[in-house]
């Protein structure tokens, strides 16, 4: 019974972990100090990033053909946070840098519309 007990607790704890591998936060949570380890992707088209980009945001854009390898050379081990216009396109980002390796991915949930509303 206590090798049940003990293989549960470590499947638990495994799950729990893979869990954090990948996750979401509002964008509005987001802070400039959280960059301290971590890296800020804005991964809408140059067009998008010209017209306004959080603060020490890099672009890649999510559409160009060679997207994955713009982040060859970058440190896997870092914190990655992701953005777009309203969270689709990050959210593909997140499950691409994911396969690539990238263990901590954070979608910017609401994208940066819920940090810049248009007027319509």
């Amino acid at each position: 019974m206590r090798p049940l007990f003990v293989l549960f607790l470590f499947l638990a704890f495994q799950v729990g972990r893979s869990q954090k591998v990948s996750e979401n936060m509002p964008i509005t949570a987001f802070e400039q100090e959280m960059l301290k380890d971590a890296i800020l992707i804005d991964v809408r088209t140059p067009g998008e990033y010209a017209e306004g980009h959080l603060e020490n945001a890099q672009n890649i854009d999510w559409y160009d053909a060679n997207f994955a390898q713009q982040f060859d050379g970058m440190d896997k081990q870092r914190t990655v946070y992701v953005y777009c216009r309203s969270g689709r396109r990050s959210m593909e980002a997140q499950k691409k840098l994911k396969s690539l390796g990238f263990g901590h991915v954070v979608n910017l949930e609401g994208g940066y519309d819920a940090v810049n509303p248009i007027d319509k």
